[in-house]
């Protein structure tokens, strides 16, 4: 624990991280103040009968006259946390604790982590449609992959709210807005591009996904096996999926066999590489490389053949967080209403993304900084858009 904390924080002592977690990131707190009976009357015994009343009579008004309608419920079975793996619902809670307090930073948005004591997937679907009336959106968290495909599915078919796995599409829809990014520093277009994405989990496939529908060229992915392609046995329901739509060349191999000419590498696996394999990519080349803590090459190594590098930390150019994405795209979707999140929400919020960093975009700036206040507002008001582009409002 102290190494990983160090690696990733810096300067800041395990002693400041632990003081800083006691209790619990989150509260609640009142909208009205109650300095009175009467202020008691209105929010409570005898007044919120009324409202109770008025939606028992009107299920519609819940909107107005709760928060369900704005709460984000943030959950997680624990089962792949960070980079510490299967860990458990509870040990899961202090990360699902940081998650709500950035959609209320980022997104002004409301939301209370629920993590739930099994991995079986119908019995999680069967507890958020129980729960449905208490919250307006769902964002799933760490949940281990291929399952995490399964859930999702079966919750969009059951729930009439948006739910959206983050581990897949807010990193799905960064990474496209770094690729966007990167692209008008280089001034090539994205529809020339072979990209090979190493991993083939949540991440790894949303990404794929995403990118193919943005236009990319061409996607080789890559699991621990080698590249993913016709033929290849033992492939689970997903990665069949992916043969059909991906590998164009019909590449067999490796990362050396994927690399060499490639135009874009995609780290999603945590495996470190050989850097002289980034030698072999096409020139101009851009490489993400986004585990974390430790990415799979070290950018200094990467710089020296690749045009533009980026990775998930904050100490080094070019950070692709999710937090670029997922505040505003919830908020945009709870802003029009939404039934869902569409895949044109999704590119819609990547656009808006790359739009805001435009006017000073580098090679070591490719997309926004996570802190600059003015990505949350713009994707929502992009993803909001969409939805209403997409008849999913209302």
């Amino acid at each position: 624990m102290t190494d990983q904390a160090s690696s990733v924080t810096g300067t800041v002592s395990d002693a400041e991280i632990f003081t800083g977690h006691e209790g619990g990131k989150l509260s609640v707190a009142a909208t009205r103040p109650i300095a009175d009976p009467r202020d008691l009357s209105i929010a409570y015994t005898p007044g919120v009968a009324k409202v109770s009343r008025a939606i028992a009579e009107d299920a519609a008004k819940a909107k107005r006259y709760t928060w369900a309608d704005r709460l984000v419920a943030v959950v997680s079975d624990g089962t792949a946390v960070l980079g510490l793996g299967d860990i458990g619902a509870s040990a899961s809670l202090p990360v699902m604790e940081g998650k709500s307090v950035l959609f209320k930073t980022f997104g002004g948005l409301d939301s209370i982590p629920l993590v739930l004591d099994t991995t079986d997937v119908d019995e999680i679907v069967e507890t958020l449609v129980r729960l449905r009336p208490s919250f307006g959106a769902v964002n799933l968290e760490d949940v281990s992959a291929p399952r995490c495909f399964e859930l999702e599915d079966k919750l969009k078919q059951a729930l009439d709210c948006p739910v959206m796995h983050d581990d897949q599409h807010g990193t799905a829809i960064v990474t496209l807005a770094a690729l966007r990014g990167a692209n008008l520093v280089l001034d090539r277009d994205i529809a020339t591009e072979r990209v090979v994405v190493s991993g083939a989990g949540a991440a790894g496939v949303a990404c794929a996904k995403i990118l193919l529908a943005a236009g990319v060229a061409d996607v080789t992915v890559l699991d621990s096996r080698g590249i993913i392609h016709a033929g290849r046995e033992g492939l689970n329901p997903i990665k069949q999926q992916l043969v059909e739509t991906t590998n164009k060349a019909g590449l067999t191999g490796g990362l050396a066999e994927a690399l060499r000419g490639a135009d874009v590498f995609l780290g999603l696996s945590g495996a470190t590489i050989d850097p002289s394999l980034l030698s072999t990519m096409a020139d101009d080349s851009i490489v993400f490389a986004l585990s974390n803590p430790d990415p799979e090459v070290h950018p200094a190594e990467a710089a020296r053949h690749a045009a533009i590098v980026a990775t998930g930390r904050s100490d080094f150019p070019n950070q692709i967080n999710n937090v670029l994405a997922f505040p505003g795209v919830f908020r945009g979707a709870l802003d029009a209403g939404a039934r869902a999140i569409t895949e044109n929400m999704k590119l819609a919020a990547a656009e808006a993304i790359v739009a805001v960093a435009t006017d000073d975009l580098g090679r070591d700036r490719i997309v926004p900084s996570p802190l600059d206040p003015r990505v949350a507002p713009e994707v929502a008001a992009a993803v909001a858009k969409a939805a209403e582009q997409d008849g999913v409002t209302g």
